[in-house]
């Protein structure tokens, strides 16, 4: 079982900059992948970032990239994603995932290969 907790959630006016914090506890943080989510209201949760188990690598939405940064500390247990240049549109609720390191990179976008989430965390963005 890996517990995991998101914090660093808020209002932030539009341009405005946010860094969520994903802690993770349990199991060995290093078996597994992690991956940031979002779910806005009335849709479908969808892809933000993934960094591998190690942090050799990481992968964006395209409709985020150059906006954010995920990176991880696995002395910590510990995954971040820094946000800058925040829309109204990226209103939503962030969500950080586990993903088992036997899976491959091109399993890091896909929700459903995910074993553990978190409760979220909301990021309102005013205009």
């Amino acid at each position: 079982q890996v517990h995991l907790v998101e914090s660093g959630g808020g209002l932030v006016q539009a341009g405005g900059s946010l860094r969520l914090s994903c802690t993770a506890s349990g199991r060995t943080f290093t078996n597994y992948h992690m991956g940031w989510f979002r779910q806005a209201p009335g849709k479908e949760r969808e892809f933000v970032a993934a960094i591998t188990w190690s942090g050799g690598a990481t992968y964006y939405a395209d409709s985020m990239k150059g906006q954010i940064t995920i990176s991880r500390d696995n002395a910590k247990n510990m995954v971040y994603l820094q946000m800058s240049s925040l829309k109204p549109e990226d209103t939503a609720v962030y969500y950080c995932g586990a993903l088992r390191r036997d899976f491959t990179v091109q399993e890091l976008g896909d929700m459903t290969k995910y074993d553990y989430w978190g409760q979220g965390t909301q990021v309102a963005v005013s205009s």
